[in-house]
This record gives structure tokens, sequence and C-alpha cells, in this order.
């Protein structure tokens, strides 16, 4: 066993130091000196998983024309949110990281999908509960699988040798942030120990051909915890998101190497576990009684599934000096953009008026689709007149106050019909190709701000 060595290297410009210093001498960047390994102690150790997996891994240079390609083998959950966001379920060999705040349901999430595979060994590691809280957790569950096991260790060397015992077919890290690789003397959660705990973990899932879930804590700005490479690293990026003021929680993907990076999923938070959504457009609007101004439905689409979301907007006078730009769940930019349209297209004065967006159900929207039914919803407010409660908009808005045409209408307005919907406002360049027959709902279709004014008020 040869001795480990570690230097420290600049993340900012990569020069090289024997110890810790506070500020680079090279690039004059502070706080920027990480540790990394140089030797490893045990040299053998990228060919120990040649036993356990059966594949050898010899290494040798290949003709891309020679390569055997084919859909990758998949395990397919019961949960069809997680297969969506996977692209279609979990890849054999890939790892996965899962990250979001404290308290929002990711252990909750990757335990009951996990208790779930009864047909799959899965081996859930723990950092950071005790078995009898992991067990608490399952009971209240209510699901039972013997194919499941537990193991509460942070030693990376600790825990692949009771991989080698168990021989399992899905592991599941909770948290990342939490293993310490003894190669490395800092401290768990730090940079150099994240990262080199990742690699060894990554190159365990691809010589073993065994999916690995790192579940991950984010920083107080929402990013994740570690470095950037992290994400470089895994092969999927799943960030879990949602107010803890409402039951419902976003499962997005951020990065995706077998599919596509646009996908979400809906769960609602129950005493039960995460239950699917499965038509989340029900509980994005508001079920009222009323017709209220500066309410209006939006078409969008979040990857291959199309949303009908609830735009609400307020304006009143403005009491101060500089009108107040509020919003929640929408671009701020965005907003400034279309009400500088309203201003110079339309004649309205929002100069002097205090404007309030929000994007109900806690959902955050970049679709930029929904610009149309922010403007009526704008509109709406500005002349207090509630707008028809059968309508809905799909549409972009560009700086010349032209409607522009948004993408997979079809789908939009196939949703919109789903839900009792009688009229959809849409781009008059949308409509090319648009088969008009095959939908029961109106296609009402606009090329101008002045005439969506004319057409609602």
């Amino acid at each position: 066993m040869s001795k480990t060595k570690t230097a420290f290297f600049c993340s900012n410009c990569g020069q090289e130091s024997a110890k810790w210093v506070g500020k680079c001498p090279a690039c004059n960047e502070w706080n920027t000196f990480v540790e990394e390994v140089i030797v490893k102690g045990n040299e053998k150790q990228p060919n120990e998983w040649k036993q356990f997996s059966g594949i050898s891994s010899g290494v040798k240079t290949i003709s891309l024309q020679d390569v055997a390609s084919g859909e990758e083998e998949r395990i397919i959950t019961v949960d069809a949110e997680l297969n969506r966001v996977l692209g279609g379920g979990i890849v054999l060999g890939s790892i996965v990281l899962v990250a979001g705040e404290p308290g929002i349901g990711k252990s909750t999430l990757f335990l009951q999908a996990s208790l779930q595979l009864k047909n799959i060994i899965t081996l859930y590691i723990s950092g950071e509960e005790s078995e009898q809280q992991i067990k608490m957790r399952a009971d209240r569950l209510q699901i039972s699988n013997e194919n499941f096991f537990l193991l509460t260790e942070t030693n990376t060397q600790s825990i692949f040798k009771e991989i080698k015992k168990l021989k399992p077919q899905l592991v599941i890290v909770d948290s990342v942030q939490t293993l310490q690789s003894p190669y490395i003397e800092s401290a768990p959660g730090s940079i150099s120990q994240i990262k080199e705990s990742a690699s060894e973990f990554q190159r365990f899932a691809k010589e073993t051909n065994i999916p690995v879930f790192l579940i991950g804590h984010i920083t107080k700005e929402g990013s994740i915890a570690g470095p950037k490479i992290l994400e470089h690293m895994v092969d999927t990026v799943l960030q879990f998101e949602g107010d803890r003021h409402y039951a419902y929680r976003i499962l997005r993907t951020l990065k995706n190497r077998f599919g596509s990076t646009s996908e979400l999923g809906i769960y609602e938070m129950t005493s039960e576990g995460m239950k699917e959504v499965s038509n989340p457009s029900e509980i994005l609007i508001t079920q009222k009684e009323e017709q209220l101004s500066g309410v209006a439905i939006a078409a969008t689409m979040e990857g291959i599934r199309p949303l009908l979301i609830e735009v609400q907007a307020l304006v009143t006078q403005s009491v101060y000096g500089t009108p107040q730009r509020t919003n929640t769940g929408f671009d701020l930019r965005r907003l400034q953009l279309l009400l500088a349209v309203l201003e110079k297209r339309g004649g309205f004065h929002f100069g002097v008026k205090d404007v309030f967006i929000n994007i109900a159900g806690g959902i955050k929207v970049e679709d930029p689709s929904i610009d149309l039914a922010v403007l009526s919803a704008l509109l709406s407010s500005y002349e207090d007149i509630p707008l028809p409660m059968h309508l809905c908009f799909a549409g972009e808005v560009g700086l010349s106050g032209e409607i522009r045409a948004v993408n997979r209408i079809e789908q939009r307005i196939a949703e919109a019909q789903k839900l009792g919907f009688e009229k959809i406002i849409v781009s008059k360049y949308n409509t090319k190709g648009l088969g008009k027959n095959k939908f029961s709902i109106e296609v009402v279709p606009l090329g101008k701000v002045e005439e969506l004014y004319q057409y609602l008020f």
C-alpha cells in the first residue's frame, strides 16, 4: 500500500500548491484552493469490480462502426412521474443526482420508489438517518419489501465492502454530502470529499452496470451544494422543488443523457408519502364561484406535457413615487417587457401603476407562450373587467406588439378542450397546417395586441 498523496489546486486557474493558501498567487482569487488526490492508496482500484460484474474492463481502442447500438436497458418503476423525468425508467449503469431543499421529500420519494420495486435488490445507504428513523418512515408509507436493505455508513470503502457482499441491483445514497473517502483527510461535505466520493460511485456504476442515485443538498442560493463538476460527472440531474406552504412538489430534469431535459413530474405530499398527480392542469386552476378581473388561463408546455395554469394580475394606482413590479413564478424582466409593449403599442399608462403578477399553485414558468395570458390578465385588471371563464390563451408577444407563434400548438388546444374550455386565442401564424375540424373548441387567431384588446373588451 503506497501512501495517499494529496495536493491543493486552484479551482479557478489550476495552480498547484503543497498546502492550502487563502489567495491564489497566480490569479489572485480568494478561497479557491481545494484538496485533490494525486496517488491513491490502492493502485488496483479501477479493476476491483471485475469479478463482481463479470465484465472485463480491459482497455482497447475500437472503431465506431464496431460498437453495437441498441436501446439502453431500463428498470421501469411503479412511479410514472419518476419514469417520465428519467426519460422512460432507470437506465442500468447510470448515476443520478437528486437535489432539493431540506424537508421537501427527497428521501421519502426515493424510499417509496425503491420499496415499490419488489423484484429488485435495493441497497439504501443513509449517512443522515438511523435505521429506526427509516423504518418509521417505511411504516408510514405502508409498503413492505423483502429485497430492500439498509446501511447506515459514511465511509465509502466500508460501503463498497457491503455492496460486494450483498450484490444489489440498485443503490441509493442519502446523501452525497455525508460521504467520506479515506483517501482524503478533509471533512465530509467539503469540495474535495464530495468530488472524490462521487467519482468512486461513478466508477462503480459504470463498471458494474448498477444504477446509483445520489441525493444531494442545495445551498441557500438554490444551487446544488458542492463543486459544479459534480453535475458534470453524473448522467442525470433532477431538482426537487416546491413551496413548503403548498402540498405540491415538482421534480424537474436539469440534465439527462438518456432523455429530454425539459421534463416535469408533479407530486402531492400526503401522510402516506408522495402521490403522483396525473392531471396537473386541474390543480393549477382555481375553482371559483364568480368571475374576477385580472385572471387568465394559459396553455403552456413542460417538456412534452401540456399544462393549463392560472395567471393572476393586479394593477393598482401607485401610492409611492416609484411604481412596484412584483411577481411570483414569472420572470420580472419579461413582465417589464410586456408592460413596455402595452405602454408603447396600446397607449396604456402603466408607468403610474403598481403591477403584481402571480402564477397560481406555486409553479415557476419559463415558457414564453404564457405572454398572451399575462397581457390579458394585466388588461383585465387595468379595465377591471373579468375575462370569460371558458377562454384560454397560448401565444408569445414580440416587442412590436405582434402575437408570435408557439410550438406544439395542437397539444395545447387538445388539453384546453379536454378541460372543457370553449375558446383558445392563438397567433394567426400558428394556424398554418392546423386541422381545425378535429377540435370542437373554437380557435381564435389574432396577430396584434390591439386586436386582442378589441376582441376582449
